[in-house]
């Protein structure tokens, strides 16, 4: 049977050391809207409205905040903390339950990796572009990778499983089989 590998945890923490609340504020959205798998790692509480709402907030302020000058850099203690908690609970988010402290842990990695490595191309790209510009491009990157990554869970939590039934019953030990298809309800 081959395993695939599942690579959004380490997707959503390489975003999260870009904007340390995106990542956060569209797991806590997919949680209360049901777009995320149901046997997911996700902590009870993303589902709440305040967590949503604040998480989104948050977001938000983060993305214009980044375009002061007075923005600190992402990698001070502080920022650093927060991106790794928020890589660690989105990462935890976008796998299977049992698999959510491996996740979370990826997560976690990606966040700091993110961090440092988004940090001084963004240095790079202010010197040639500015505050601001810089700034708009890296919120559109981060916008549109978090868009992707949630996606792609969307789509594999939408595999429902296909079970072979026998006078209603599962048979034997089969390896599970998936199918893309929704299941028609009559």
């Amino acid at each position: 049977m081959e395993k695939s590998v599942n690579w959004r945890p380490l997707l959503i923490g390489l975003v999260a050391g870009q904007r340390s609340m995106t990542p956060l504020a569209a797991v806590a959205m997919a949680a209360r809207s049901g777009g995320l798998a149901r046997d997911n790692g996700a902590p009870g509480m993303m589902r709440r409205p305040s967590v949503v709402i604040g998480t989104s907030l948050l977001a938000v302020g983060e993305l214009l905040g980044d375009k002061m000058r007075s923005a600190p850099d992402r990698t001070v203690p502080p920022g650093l903390a927060a991106r790794l908690v928020s890589g660690a609970l989105a990462g935890a988010a976008l796998a299977p339950h049992a698999r959510r402290l491996q996740a979370g842990a990826l997560g976690a990695v990606g966040a700091v990796v993110g961090g440092y490595v988004g940090l001084a191309l963004r240095k790079r790209a202010l010197r040639r572009f500015g505050q601001t510009r810089s700034g708009l491009v890296e919120d559109a990157l981060t916008l549109g990778a978090t868009t992707l990554i949630m996606r792609a869970d969307r789509r594999q939590s939408s595999r429902r499983p296909v079970v072979t039934l026998q006078n209603g019953r599962p048979t034997g030990n089969q390896p599970a089989q998936y199918s893309d298809k929704q299941e028609k309800t009559t």
